[in-house]
């Protein structure tokens, strides 16, 4: 396990027209870029693809020199139990604290839930975390 829950995930801005995600996902597949993880929410006028990639930078630059808007922002990764009440127990913690989602997608894995967190204050929401000793990124979420 790692020390550390924050890590980079990439915002890319797409076009809502036939192939872009798909456009998306060859550059990164032909630079031998994997995506463990990603999530696409859109609007009438364009939609945002948030991925965690093993190489961030590496991404973030690949895909600019391809016309893409993106950004790379700090995200909290979690891995807890795949249970009934385990996402409530971690709201409820930042809840307590005053701590606003802004966006979050996870995904399981047998008795593992993994989970990405947007929160509005990164470092108080890290804290609350730690000091209740929830689980911490598992490093082969992102290689």
């Amino acid at each position: 396990m790692c020390d550390n829950m924050i890590i980079k995930q990439l915002s890319v801005f797409l076009e809502n027209k036939v192939g872009r995600l798909n456009h998306v996902a060859e550059i990164l597949g032909n630079a031998g870029i994997n995506m463990t993880a990603f999530s696409v929410a859109d609007n009438s006028d364009f939609g945002i693809l948030r991925v965690i990639v093993h190489e961030p930078e590496k991404a973030k630059e690949i895909l600019k020199e391809n016309k893409f808007a993106v950004s790379l922002t700090d995200v909290i990764c979690l891995r807890i139990g795949n249970k009934p009440g385990s996402l409530s127990a971690v709201l409820k913690i930042l809840e307590k604290e005053g701590i606003y989602i802004e966006y979050m997608y996870a995904f399981s894995e047998g008795t593992n839930a993994n989970i990405v967190i947007r929160p509005d204050k990164l470092p108080e929401a890290l804290k609350a975390l730690k000091d209740n000793n929830i689980g911490m990124l598992v490093s082969d979420m992102i290689q």
